[in-house]
């Protein structure tokens, strides 16, 4: 888990605090009868301290607004659910370590945040919210929308856009190319073209058609997705460090 988790552990109990419930005492002289119970922390408080706890729990906890129950929220108090998921979460975080070390698990790890910006960008919101497969999509269609951006083409797109612009023929009107490397004629230069052009044709014929239409398949589990959208960080590094050729 690529996150701060100390700062996190801090932050998740600064709303626990804040939002735990008590029996207010009564005002001076005046004696009342009521179960209500109230937060420690002022609402402003509250609610500025649950904008930075949504933000962790939507690392931590994805799919926190529905795996966890909200039932308590209109009978007990608003919070109800937010404080539950904080516990969860701060569980997660304090025990995250202690896992790696008594499995013995010390791979590296691979933060979709951390991929190229286009493929991020694009699947941001949907893998928030745990829409796995979605966001794949989302990204496939992002790294068109800015592959076509950078050859400023929209006649072509996704496989048949990758096939022109990573072929190894000269540019034509229309239909510039990209490089990866300068053309000096070598086994190397077509090589690396040609695997370029395959590796697109892959990403989107078996990536992105799949998940965009295939109905009723299962939700992709989140280490699946997060491969896919490192495959697809793969080609928009390639698209976005190539050079355009145009005739």
């Amino acid at each position: 888990m690529s996150i701060d988790t100390e700062w996190a552990r801090s932050e998740l109990a600064e709303f626990l605090r804040l939002t735990a419930l008590y029996f207010p005492p009564d005002p001076p002289g005046v004696i009342t009868i009521s179960s209500a119970m109230a937060n420690r922390g002022s609402e402003a408080n509250i609610v500025a301290s649950a904008y930075v706890v949504e933000q962790i729990l939507g690392r931590v906890l994805p799919r926190w607004r529905t795996d966890v129950p909200d039932d308590k929220n209109e009978s007990v108090n608003r919070w109800c659910q937010h404080r539950e998921a904080a516990q969860r979460a701060d569980a997660a975080l304090a025990r995250d370590e202690e896992i790696r070390q008594r499995l013995g698990d010390d791979a590296p790890e691979l933060s979709a945040s951390s991929m190229h910006q286009w493929v991020w960008d694009g699947a941001r919101s949907l893998w928030r919210s745990g829409h796995f497969r979605e966001a794949v999509t989302a990204a496939a269609r992002k790294v068109n929308a800015e592959t076509q951006n950078k050859v400023q083409r929209r006649d072509v797109s996704e496989t048949k856009l990758f096939q022109q612009l990573f072929s190894a023929d000269d540019p034509k009107p229309g239909q510039p190319r990209l490089r990866l490397m300068a053309n000096d004629g070598s086994d190397t230069f077509r090589s690396v073209h040609r695997g370029a052009m395959a590796f697109a044709e892959g990403c989107y014929a078996g990536i992105r058609n799949p998940n965009s239409h295939e109905d009723g398949l299962p939700e992709l589990p989140e280490n699946e997705a997060l491969e896919q959208l490192a495959t697809l960080s793969v080609l928009a590094r390639w698209v976005d460090t190539s050079t355009v050729v145009t005739a």
